[in-house]
């Protein structure tokens, strides 16, 4: 297998990691140095832990998120993602109380590897936006 193709492979491990809140998947896929920057988080996350504790802060607002891979584009370092998210919005996020409203969006993030075949970084495109519009944090 070519290592695009082995990028893929992981991305769909990845999915799995993400839908189920597996550690260990999570320190399978994951570089411990990896930083990721988020909404929820003043100070960068590190590692899977950090990086699950940002699936954890979704989890708290929509108990029922899901991700799926609708498209991946795949070269030998990166790989492009366009997610489809589903939510319901069933507990606090980002200080506004649950309103039960169902939530289906794509977000594009996109995946940078390391020598190893981990992650390292995770630059994320606007799609929270798709997110915090619903809910009327946007107009």
């Amino acid at each position: 297998m070519n290592i695009i193709d082995s990028n893929k492979e992981l991305m769909k491990k990845f999915e799995t990691m993400i839908n189920t809140a597996d550690e260990e998947l999570a320190k399978e896929l994951v570089s411990d140095t990896a930083a990721f920057y988020t909404p929820a988080s003043p100070e960068p996350l590190y590692g899977g832990k950090g990086y699950l504790s940002f699936v954890y802060f979704m989890r708290s607002g929509f108990s029922d998120v899901q991700w799926k891979i609708k498209d991946m584009i795949a070269q030998e370092d990166k790989v492009a993602v366009l997610w489809e998210l589903t939510a319901t919005h069933d507990g606090d996020f980002f200080g506004v109380k649950a309103t039960g409203t169902k939530i289906k969006t794509t977000v594009m993030n996109f995946y940078y590897f390391n020598k190893e075949g981990k992650v390292v970084n995770d630059v994320a495109a606007e799609g929270m936006i798709g997110i915090l519009k619903p809910l009327g944090l946007l107009k």
